[in-house]
């Protein structure tokens, strides 16, 4: 029978324990501080990218992996034989990474089927969808099942996020839509999410955090009047926040388990430090 393998990024900050278990395999981003390159999630960790970063003189800046970086990737997961492919990644509209992964899937064609999805997503909203798309691999479900999975939560997910500060996100190109909320009246915080089309877009602007994160509370329930399957919270260097925030989820939508992660340095580049986000998938009509 064929097995389904499934590929991934850096940029989706899985929590180590479900990459082993679910036996996800990732293709790391690099980010680049202070003259050193460093391999997203292998030479350097969350909490050490960002006292780095708080240090620095200079912007950090980050890099895809190379067409040739996801070709050995898709070889080594179909060296077995019987195994088809499916490789999510980093939206399109931030990132060249599905791009890469497009070419790479060219370049084997003739060995095995590798399917390839944009996300459309950031951070752990493809880890969501890569989690759930491995535990249906894991059971044995066919590539089309899984692609559909994949197709079904990303049409459905829920991301919000707030920043310290959009410096980062404007220096580093990745500001989107949230353009329009630059050099906003002081304490103004935007609450923002990823579209449709995968950018970085402001849906709300609230006078405080704590309002804000009220008003994020407020609208996941807006979007998920019966309830959630699934729901994640990450962080960047304020992981106490972070456990309140997963706390509030599993009581506001009365779940069992909510994934609480760090975000990695890729994703925390363009963020910066203070970062928080939140992902829900709502409970199907």
């Amino acid at each position: 029978m064929t097995k389904v393998q499934v590929i991934t990024d850096s940029t989706a900050d899985i929590p180590r324990h479900l990459v082993e278990e679910l036996n996800i395999s990732i293709v790391p981003l690099k980010v680049h501080l202070e003259g050193k390159s460093y391999l997203d999630g292998v030479d350097i960790q969350p909490q050490e990218f960002y006292e780095k970063l708080k240090a620095a003189t200079e912007l950090a800046t980050t890099s895809q992996p190379s067409p040739i970086d996801f070709v050995e990737e898709y070889r080594e997961a179909a060296k077995d034989g019987d195994t088809d492919i499916i490789s999510i990644h980093l939206s399109s509209a931030l990132s060249g990474t599905y791009q890469s992964a497009l070419l790479a899937q060219s370049m084997v064609e003739d060995e095995f089927k590798v399917t390839v999805i944009d996300s459309k997503e950031a951070s752990y909203a493809i880890g969501i969808m890569v989690v759930e798309v491995a535990k249906a691999a894991k059971e044995g479900k066919s590539l089309d099942e899984c692609v559909a999975i994949a197709n079904e939560i990303r049409e459905n997910i829920q991301l919000y996020f707030l920043v310290d500060t959009l410096e980062y996100l404007q220096k580093g190109g990745r500001i989107g839509k949230a353009s329009s909320v630059v050099g906003s009246l002081l304490n103004i915080k935007p609450i923002l999410s990823v579209s449709d089309e995968g950018e970085v877009t402001p849906v709300d602007k609230v006078r405080g955090k704590n309002k804000a994160t009220a008003r994020i509370f407020e609208t996941l329930q807006e979007k998920a009047p019966n309830g959630a399957r699934l729901g994640a919270v990450m962080y960047t260097d304020n992981q106490e926040e972070g456990e309140r925030w997963a706390e509030k989820i599993k009581k506001t939508f009365g779940l069992d388990e909510v994934v609480l992660t760090g975000i990695g340095a890729v994703i925390g580049t363009h963020v910066g430090p203070g970062a928080i986000a939140v992902v829900l998938v709502p409970n199907r009509d």
